[in-house]
């Protein structure tokens, strides 16, 4: 854990008006988006963003980084990587919200087997993105189609 005076690189977006039919931008201007509730979650979904697009959308995009470091990291050659992430939110047995992730990560040109150790590798020790909700939420990690068994983290 660090502490954010140690930090390499500081960001911050402010919402107002929340998921209903807020607006969320970015510190620097660099990201603004309107905000729309889901019509699953009793909203009209309107156009605009909701929290969970943008998380899925950071996660993809770390854990993409993650992969090819990975894949450095063990010379592996990457042909193509693709990385999408499903973010769902539902009641958990309290009846509080919780949110449960799928990472599904395409890694073409290694072989099977060192594409799963590439995906372990991102996501056990390189993004942070993994590292901030392990344990928290119900994540499953499939590589070319074929789930990983990562721990306590997934029921896959």
């Amino acid at each position: 854990m660090i502490r954010m005076d140690d930090a390499l690189y500081v960001t911050s977006a402010t919402a107002v008006g929340g998921r209903r039919d807020g607006k969320v931008a970015s510190d620097d201007g660099r990201l603004v988006v309107n905000l729309a509730m889901p019509s699953e979650l009793g909203g009209d979904g309107g156009d605009g963003t909701n929290p969970e697009q943008l998380f899925a959308a950071g996660y993809a995009g770390c854990f993409h980084s993650a992969v090819r470091v990975a894949a450095r990291k063990v010379r592996a050659e990457l042909v193509s990587c693709e990385i999408s992430v499903t973010v769902g939110i539902g009641r958990n047995n309290d009846g509080e919200y919780d949110l449960a992730v799928r990472v599904d990560a395409r890694i073409d040109g290694p072989d099977q087997a060192t594409a799963r150790s590439v995906a372990t590798i991102a996501h056990r020790e390189l993004c942070p993105y993994s590292r901030a909700i392990r344990e928290n939420l119900q994540l499953t990690l499939v590589v070319n189609g074929d789930p990983l068994p990562i721990g306590m983290e997934s029921s896959a």
